[in-house]
């Protein structure tokens, strides 16, 4: 490949014109003001509805001054005192680093019934004018508001304002604290709070804010932000990809995606993790960033389809990322959950099962899959341990299997085996999406890019090793269960695994002519590993013609229903291949 064709800003166009997006302060509140004025009510009531990560200050700065208001109160106001907060997230933030537990918590949890009424009594003065309440919980504050403005973010974008200390959780001043702490309440808690009285408001929403780019603020009216999910969700689309290093992290990306070059790395890129990555739509030229969640949220049946639903409820099951290990190290020797521990110690639905598809191999590539015959686990846990305590080195040859791969290659890796992609390698990992629960067992003696030394969860990894995968259960039960399906005109299907414990289902489809597709009522998750360039199609013409290029990830929704794809551009004629895949109903 000569040249980068990666689409690194894929966005779905809701509007061929801008007709339903403002964009800056001054535009946003001359808007808002109109809007307010239109009401024709003696008190009007206004709500800026915030989730977590969004900047206060910055809200403040571009509204507080701009929108014509009486009375303007902060939600913070009406929350309980940070030691009252802090005790009641404890048992789910827990003690440990990493993980937490899944919170049942409602945003109402966080408000104080006396702050708020006090709030609510300063509005009731007021004898004519316009009220604003805003901040998180500011649509409880003011329940019977005349308008709703939902400021939201994407969960990547608050990662990165965690990493540079400007932004606090939910109810607490805890900027300061580190990212690890900050993500783990994240995660445990203040996004499953945010998103309960998310799915409460959408349809309710007037407008939506979108300030993920700091100080360039756009402002889209709630009915087109809807529209803009209804459309995604009836077409092929792909969400933004998201890259980051890592201590372990590669070159490849760099080239294949058109990045940085004067980054140390990239390990990772999630590129189609809804929870994580950003969905941008089109309002003529103007893009809107919106976290692609809220599709998930919206449009569960025609995405996920009413089989899926019914099993996983409003979670997109199936993510795929890339592990960039090509002249790079090893990831880390780890093992994930099994679906009780899941359970029990974290209050997740299902566990990380998952796979690795070798995109792309340097010559000598391995993985490390499955124990060695014979092995002993406690002599096995032991020197885990005595590596982690004294920094001596962990033979990991000695206790799990390793094996060599090619490109194509596919890995199955059912929760409870001990695994890890060697250097070397471009991995398309396919998995299940709970995907923070990762079980370091050994990082071969290296340190995070923040010089700090990585978790190592041995305890945890020792509760659910399955100590009878060992080489001769791998090369049955996990490397490369390609079995031939059918084949057409210029192209042929085969069934790549997953091994039969995990729930998702893989197709390689080959061709050079176009291939026949059908969502049959689930939902469709492909890569294009091989080839330039392809077209999505639609045999009745239900949806545009969609262009995918090598290495992107995208997604067909349950409701499309039947599609083709077929090589296309610089690709037409040559051979390409695709690796779909979907939930086992």
């Amino acid at each position: 490949m000569n040249r980068s064709n990666y689409d690194k800003y894929p966005f779905v166009q809701v509007e061929a014109e801008n007709r339903s997006c403002v964009t800056g302060w001054s535009s946003i509140c001359q808007a808002l003001n109109q809007e307010i004025k239109a009401l024709e009510k003696r008190i009007r009531l206004v709500v800026i509805e915030c989730y977590q990560g969004v900047d206060n200050t910055e809200l403040a700065s571009g509204l507080q001054k701009g929108l014509q208001h009486q009375l303007w109160i902060n939600s913070a106001d009406a929350f309980k005192g940070e030691d009252i907060i802090r005790a009641m997230v404890y048992p789910d933030v827990t003690d440990d680093r990493i993980f937490g537990y899944l919170s049942r918590l409602k945003m109402e949890d966080f408000l104080d019934a006396e702050k708020v009424q006090q709030q609510r009594q300063k509005a009731n003065k007021l004898h004519e004018g316009t009220v604003v309440v805003c901040g998180p919980g500011a649509s409880l504050v003011l329940p019977d508001y005349d308008l709703l403005i939902y400021a939201d973010m994407a969960r990547w974008e608050i990662q990165m304002r965690m990493r540079r200390n400007s932004v606090n959780n939910l109810g607490v001043t805890n900027k300061d604290d580190g990212f690890a702490a900050q993500y783990k309440q994240g995660f445990f808690v203040d996004w499953r709070v945010c998103d309960r009285l998310k799915k409460e408001l959408m349809y309710k929403w007037n407008f939506v804010l979108d300030t993920n780019t700091s100080n360039s603020p756009k402002l889209v009216r709630g009915e087109a932000i809807l529209k803009g999910l209804a459309l995604a969700a009836s077409r092929p689309f792909r969400v933004v990809p998201f890259f980051d290093p890592g201590p372990w992290g590669g070159q490849w990306m760099k080239e294949v995606c058109d990045l940085d070059r004067s980054e140390v790395n990239f390990a990772w890129c999630f590129d189609c993790v809804p929870e994580e990555n950003s969905l941008l739509l089109g309002f003529g030229d103007v893009k809107v960033e919106i976290p692609a969640i809220n599709l998930v949220f919206n449009q569960t049946d025609n995405l996920l389809g009413p089989k899926v639903h019914a099993r996983f409820g409003d979670e997109f099951p199936i993510r795929f990322d890339f592990l960039d290990t090509m002249e790079g190290g090893n990831l880390s020797l780890q093992v994930h959950p099994t679906t009780e521990y899941i359970q029990q110690a974290f209050g997740m639905h299902y566990t990380q099962d998952e796979s690795y598809y070798m995109l792309d191999v340097a010559e000598g590539a391995y993985v490390y899959l499955g124990l060695q015959e014979g092995v002993n686990p406690e002599a096995m846990i032991g020197e885990l341990k005595e590596a982690q305590q004294t920094g001596k080195d962990f033979n990991a040859e000695k206790h799990v299997k390793k094996w060599p791969v090619q490109k194509h290659d596919h890995v199955s890796i059912p929760a409870g085996t001990v695994h890890c992609s060697g250097a070397g390698s471009m991995v398309l990992e396919i998995s299940a999406t709970p995907y923070i629960f990762t079980f370091k067992l050994w990082d071969w003696g290296r340190l995070g890019l923040d010089g700090q030394p990585r978790p190592i969860n041995i305890e945890h990894g020792e509760k659910v090793i399955q100590w009878d995968r060992t080489a001769s259960w791998v090369e049955k039960n996990a490397l490369n269960l390609v079995e031939p399906l059918q084949e057409g005109e210029g192209w042929r299907e085969e069934r790549t695994g997953l091994n039969e414990l995990e729930f998702i289902e893989t197709r390689r489809h080959w061709f050079t002519g176009k291939v026949p597709h059908h969502t049959r009522g689930i939902v469709n998750v492909l890569n294009l590993v091989e080839g330039r360039e392809a077209i999505v199609e639609s045999p009745t013409g239900a949806f545009a013609p969609f262009i995918v290029h090598y290495a992107e990830t995208f997604i067909v929704p349950a409701a499309v229903g039947a599609y083709t794809i077929r090589p296309y551009g610089e690709a037409e004629g040559a051979r390409c291949a695709t690796i779909k895949a979907y939930v086992r109903i």
